[in-house]
């Protein structure tokens, strides 16, 4: 999810709380600071503030599930996404599980680049993020193990560095819009060039600006529209060049609050990311599901299926192509795959502490 889109999700998000009150109990926000927190470079951070939203009662089977680049824990609380999950009768019913929707660190409430270090921040990467939200879990919220980690994208990324991390935390692990495998390829290029198109901005600065450059929208947008979006739903939405412009020139007058050096640094975690050396340790029954069209991690390459070759519990499960579905941003919608989602609840074994 793109830093625009999670800005527009966010603010829907909020509305459909009230939308959803009554098929799931009302969200609940919180933050619990992890104490001389050690970065991968080495640097402590003396107070590291991780922010949550809960939802259901503390006694359910805790699950946790993370957010996209850029996006934030009330981005998840859409009625495409939770509003197909968190209901009664649903896969993750909030009267039987714990819901915990973590803001990763460098986003939302957690602490990030523009609380007022800026680019003195710590270069954090996703392994961080992983190693922060294990400690929210365990000595913030005293929850020693999970039912389930399902994460979507950079969420999806952290939910393949858990299940190796902490291989006997989770029963299950479910990363969505996502690979195993380094950072690399398309993905990576129009990373860097979105990255260097703000760095590169003589308004950035070196950080230092003193109004958002206005590379940042436009880098935002140009990411967003090629690795996102899906090339059937495309040409249903934009036949024409007319309708097409009609989708950029929306995109572009849609307000953006997204911060540069937060955005710098969000986007740039992913680059040491590369979960493939330790498929081997992953214990809990996984199940990737990923997107026909997801244009950031094609399935042609075969990349994913010779990764999971590597996973003793793991399998695929790829939602087709259609003019219903929207590439990366296909997994945002629950839809698609909560049939398989509940029979995996209801079958995967609960394993001993």
């Amino acid at each position: 999810m793109t830093c625009l889109h999670a800005t527009l999700a966010s603010a829907f998000a909020l509305m459909s709380v009230t939308a959803f009150a009554a098929d799931y109990p009302a969200p609940k926000q919180g933050t619990w600071t992890a104490r001389d927190f050690k970065f991968h470079t080495g640097e402590v951070m003396p107070e590291l503030k991780l922010a949550y939203t809960t939802i259901g009662d503390p006694k359910g089977q805790p699950v946790l599930v993370l957010h996209g680049t850029g996006a934030v824990a009330a981005s998840l609380l859409t009625p495409a996404f939770a509003g197909e999950l968190f209901g009664a009768g649903q896969p993750l019913d909030a009267a039987k599980y714990f819901i915990i929707l973590a803001d990763a660190v460098g986003h939302g409430r957690s602490s990030k680049p523009s609380d007022g270090l800026k680019t003195k921040f710590p270069q954090y990467n996703y392994a961080d993020m992983v190693d922060a939200q294990h400690r929210l879990l365990t000595e913030g919220l005293g929850i020693k193990r999970l039912r389930m980690v399902l994460g979507n994208s950079m969420g999806g990324m952290e939910t393949w560095l858990w299940s190796e991390k902490y291989p006997q935390f989770m029963d299950i692990a479910v990363p969505m819009a996502s690979q195993p495998t380094a950072m690399a390829a398309r993905n990576w290029m129009l990373r860097r060039m979105m990255l260097e198109s703000i760095r590169q901005d003589p308004e950035y600065m070196n950080g230092n600006y003193t109004k958002q450059p206005t590379s940042l929208k436009l880098a935002n947008v140009f990411f967003g529209i090629a690795t996102s979006g899906g090339t059937l739903n495309y040409q249903a939405q934009a036949p024409t060049r007319v309708q097409a412009d009609k989708v950029v020139d929306a995109r572009l007058a849609a307000p953006m609050t997204a911060d540069a050096n937060d955005f710098l640094w969000a986007w740039g975690s992913s680059a040491e990311y590369d979960a493939a050396p330790d498929l081997g340790k992953i214990e809990a029954t996984l199940l990737a599901i990923n997107a026909a069209d997801d244009e950031r991690n094609p399935p042609e390459t075969g990349v994913m299926e010779r990764a999971l070759k590597q996973v003793k519990n793991g399998k695929l499960f790829l939602i087709p192509a259609s003019e219903q579905t929207s590439g990366h941003g296909t997994t945002g919608n629950a839809k698609f795959y909560a049939g398989p989602l509940q029979e995996l609840l209801q079958t995967a074994p609960q394993r001993a502490m």
